[in-house]
């Protein structure tokens, strides 16, 4: 063994020591143990299990088939659990259905027949063996692929639902964090997939990247503070409450259609004062009062100048129907919307 093998057995065994360590932090020594931290935990803990097969079968000699076959099968507990973990970062109160626990099968069978494959079968290095070995660990890396994949559909849904909305520095940490997640487990599939293919690059490269991916997400969960946090803080606070109570009266009930419709009387409608109406249309807008209501009157604005039923119809006339006291005040919502005149778009549309 040279020095270069020494230093790559020192650099992911160090990874690997550092993310059971973590996982035995999160899992057992964390005041507030809540799912999420055991959920990553035991993530660490499975991919430990399976950087140390790596490791051992770089290095060492005459490993046991059970050992392969059983280190391949921890990949399979690995998607479920990250998929899980994404769930529960991003929800309130997630509880983990009982029907989610399907989802392991997949692990079991692969981990029990592992019992079964013989030393003398594995090493005779028949077609056979080729076709099954080779069939297990495309199952197993296509597997882990999909689940990395909803991980990432769980992450953008949630990112489209809030886009709207004013996060809180938790809500952009959580979301900072998972992204990074991911993309670390990209790696570290990437990385694997490429040993696969022989002589592509050295198999210890595998456990490098997850030394240093380990690394890195390691500090970053105690930057970003993630591990005090899950998917409560994406509970819907009394602010978000009162938004939507807004946006029905505004929206749904088309009260923006009334001319004399005023900050002061949506707050008294409401129960709330004038200066905490406006801030939360604000927050949650991310507009003013006059420029939130004048919005959804020019959408109205705009099917009408295209209806053939109402082509005689004035320009004032589309104004007045959709809540504007002025023409002059129509014609300036109306540009600042949707750059042009409202006379230039029926021309345009007709």
């Amino acid at each position: 063994m040279d020095l270069s093998d020494i230093l790559l057995i020192i650099i992911s065994s160090a990874g690997l020591l550092h993310g059971i360590l973590f996982a035995t932090y999160l899992c057992f020594f964390k005041k507030k143990r809540k799912h999420t931290n055991i959920f990553l935990g035991l993530m660490l803990y499975f991919m430990a299990f399976r950087i140390g097969k790596s490791v051992l079968l770089n290095f060492g000699s005459d490993l046991e088939p059970i050992f392969i076959f059983a280190g391949l099968s921890f990949l399979l507990l690995i998607g479920p659990l990250l998929r899980w973990y994404l769930l529960a970062m991003t929800k309130p109160n997630f509880n983990l259905p009982k029907y989610y626990l399907i989802e392991l099968i997949p692990f079991l069978i692969i981990f029990i027949l592992s019992f079964f494959v013989t030393k003398i079968w594995f090493e005779s290095n028949s077609k056979e063996v080729i076709i099954v070995f080779a069939s297990v660990i495309i199952f197993i890396y296509l597997h882990l692929a999909t689940y990395i994949y909803l991980s990432w559909r769980v992450l953008h849904f949630n990112k489209k639902t809030y886009k709207t909305i004013l996060l809180t520095k938790s809500q952009k940490a959580v979301f900072s964090w998972l992204q990074l997640l991911i993309i670390g487990f990209i790696l570290i599939w990437i990385s694997y997939c490429l040993n696969i293919i022989e002589d592509t690059i050295p198999y210890v490269v595998g456990p490098i990247v997850y030394s240093i991916v380990i690394y890195f997400l390691s500090y970053k969960a105690f930057e970003l503070k993630i591990l005090d946090l899950d998917g409560t803080i994406f509970k819907k606070s009394d602010d978000a409450i009162l938004f939507e109570q807004i946006s029905k009266l505004i929206i749904e009930n088309k009260l923006y259609l009334d001319a004399q419709l005023t900050l002061s009387g949506l707050a008294q409608s409401l129960g709330k004062s004038t200066q905490k109406t406006s801030e939360i249309i604000n927050q949650y807008a991310r507009q003013n009062f006059n420029d939130f209501i004048n919005y959804y009157r020019i959408q109205d604005a705009k099917q009408l100048l295209v209806k053939d039923a109402v082509q005689n119809y004035t320009i004032a006339s589309v104004a007045f129907d959709v809540g504007f006291s002025s023409l002059s005040s129509f014609n300036s919502a109306f540009k600042k919307f949707e750059k042009t005149t409202p006379s230039a778009f029926r021309k345009n549309a007709l």
